[in-house]
């Protein structure tokens, strides 16, 4: 009886763990087929479906049986993309994609575009605000031309769009608009002014957004990753692997595949959550001692970075 004991106990935790798997799998499984199933037919337009992360959202949604509003601004890219999502779907389940040339940072030409848009299909369900731009750089090193340019693509262009497409929605009393942000919209980064700054503005702005359109039943949805990585993207070399802010940042530098954020935007759209954080426990807890310790997390970020120009003035 005490060996039976012995086994019996050696192979609960396996067993256990292998429950929790399949149990984690299944309620996966489903919660994609459900996504699935709630953007089909549903006019959905992803601005710079071009980038990595556009075409991922463009492949999960149009596989979802959506009809697709495509952004770029490269017609050629657009095209390639096109070919790309007709030649693996299931046409007799989908719909040939629209295709509009937009460049999000060009604010004069968003309201004529976004008539365009809108004569696709008459109205749109679902909006992605996708388009970024990124620059890293010292405070004094970026001009201000630059700094102005990246608020354009990451804050005056999406909000511009949004405002464009609006009226439609409002008047229709449904519709569900989503902001792909940052990390860097929560806390601020050294190095990324320009870009945490815009990412931050463009929290702002669609917070209130939120608030103001519940009485029409819009939904206003915001998916924030840490870092949108390339595919081939490596983790950068570096001897200061061990420094309280390497530790505190790590995640943040490694980033998410644009693939786990396309699938979580498609599973957002089709829940009730209004905002996504993906991040791993290390960045969770940075927002959560910049909002109540900010001092510690001030101390925290100029400790790692003279650590870091220490370390850059030695090689």
């Amino acid at each position: 009886l005490p060996l039976c004991m012995g086994i019996l106990a050696i192979l609960a935790l396996p067993l256990l763990l292998l429950g929790i798997s399949g149990i984690i799998y299944i309620y996966q499984s489903v919660r994609w087929l459900l996504s699935k199933s709630a953007v089909q037919n549903k006019v959905v337009v992803i601005t710079d479906a071009i980038s990595g992360l556009g075409k991922e959202c463009s492949r999960v949604f149009h596989t979802g049986g959506a009809r697709l509003v495509l952004c770029g601004r490269t017609w050629e890219k657009l095209e390639a993309l096109y070919d790309a999502l007709i030649s693996v779907a299931d046409p007799s389940m989908t719909y040939a994609p629209k295709l509009i040339l937009l460049d999000i940072s060009d604010i004069n030409c968003i309201q004529d575009v976004a008539k365009e848009i809108l004569n696709c299909y008459g109205c749109v369900d679902i909006l992605i605000n996708n388009a970024s731009m990124k620059v890293k750089g010292a405070v004094q090193s970026i001009s201000l031309e630059l700094d102005k340019k990246i608020m354009d693509a990451n804050y005056f262009g999406p909000i511009t769009l949004t405002k464009a497409i609006l009226p439609s929605m409002i008047s229709r009393r449904t519709g569900q608009i989503v902001l792909i942000n940052s990390i860097q919209g929560k806390i601020g980064i050294p190095f990324r002014a320009a870009y945490a700054a815009s990412k931050h503005a463009a929290v702002g702005f669609f917070d209130c957004l939120r608030a103001e359109m519940e009485e029409f039943g819009i939904s206003v949805k915001t998916v924030n990753p840490t870092f949108i990585c390339s595919y081939h993207r490596q983790p950068a070399p570096g001897n200061w692997e061990a420094s309280i802010w390497k530790f505190f940042f790590r995640k943040v530098a490694y980033g998410v595949h644009p693939v786990e954020v396309a699938e979580e935007v498609l599973c957002t759209v089709s829940s009730k959550k209004q905002e996504v954080l993906m991040a791993n426990p290390i960045p969770r807890a940075a927002i959560y001692i910049r909002t109540f310790f900010p001092e510690l997390f001030f101390a925290i970020v100029a400790s790692g970075l003279r650590e870091k120009l220490k370390t850059e003035e030695e090689n």
